[in-house]
C-alpha cells in the first residue's frame, strides 16, 4: 500500500512539473506580447476564408511557420523570415501545421499577390506548379456562359480554359484567396 503511494504522489508530481514546463512557462512567456502595429485582425471575408482552410484540410500538407535560418533553407526559398508568436496574435485556433507537403504558406499573400494565380491554382494546381501534388477544388468554382455583374472571372493558361464560356469563381473561393492574401508577415520582426 506504501508503494501505491508512492508512485501515485511521483506520477502526479510529474506531471504537475510537465504541465509547467510545456504549458504554464510558455504561457507566462508570451501573455502579454503586444501585436506588430503591421498586423491587423481578419476581416469577416478573410475569417470565412479561413474556415475553408480548416475545411479543407490545407493545414495538414502547408505548414504556417516558416523556420530561421539556422534550422533550415525557408529563408533562402524566399519564405520569409522566422516566425515569432506575435505574428499569431489573431489566429484561433493556430494552423501551424505538422507535415510539409507543399510549401510554408505564413508569407503566400506577399509572395504571390495575384488574386488571378490563386483562383487559378485552386481550380487546376498543375497548371500552375508542374507536378504538384495537391488537389484540384473545382467545386469552388463554376462553368457559366458569361460572368454576372459581382462574379469574378477567372483567368486560366490558355490548355485549362473552357472552350465555351468562362470559369466564375464561387464566393467560397474568393474567400479563401483572401484568406491566403492576409498571410503576409513579411514586416520587420518586432523587437523583443
Amino acid at each position: 500500500m506504501n508503494s501505491g503511494c508512492k508512485l501515485i504522489a511521483g506520477a502526479l508530481t510529474t506531471m504537475a512539473l510537465a504541465t509547467s514546463a510545456m504549458v504554464v512557462l510558455p504561457y507566462l512567456q508570451v501573455r502579454d506580447l503586444d501585436p506588430p502595429q503591421e498586423l491587423q485582425p481578419y476581416t469577416a471575408q478573410e475569417l470565412r476564408g479561413r474556415s475553408q482552410y480548416i475545411t479543407l484540410g490545407c493545414m495538414y500538407c502547408h505548414t504556417q511557420q516558416p523556420r530561421g535560418a539556422e534550422s533550415g533553407v525557408d529563408f533562402q526559398r524566399g519564405w520569409g523570415r522566422a516566425s515569432l508568436p506575435q505574428d499569431y496574435t489573431y489566429d484561433s485556433p493556430h494552423l501551424l501545421g505538422t507535415m510539409r507537403t507543399g510549401p510554408d504558406l505564413l508569407n503566400i499573400g506577399a509572395r504571390q499577390p495575384s488574386i488571378d494565380w490563386h483562383l487559378g491554382h485552386l481550380y487546376q494546381p498543375r497548371a500552375y506548379v508542374v507536378g504538384s501534388n495537391m488537389p484540384a477544388f473545382p467545386f469552388l468554382f463554376e462553368h457559366k456562359l458569361q460572368a454576372e455583374a459581382g462574379e469574378y472571372a477567372v483567368t486560366l493558361p490558355p490548355s485549362e480554359a473552357p472552350e465555351a464560356g468562362v470559369i466564375v469563381a464561387r464566393p467560397e473561393a474568393m474567400d479563401l484567396v483572401k484568406y491566403l492574401l492576409s498571410l503576409d508577415r513579411t514586416y520587420p520582426a518586432p523587437s523583443e
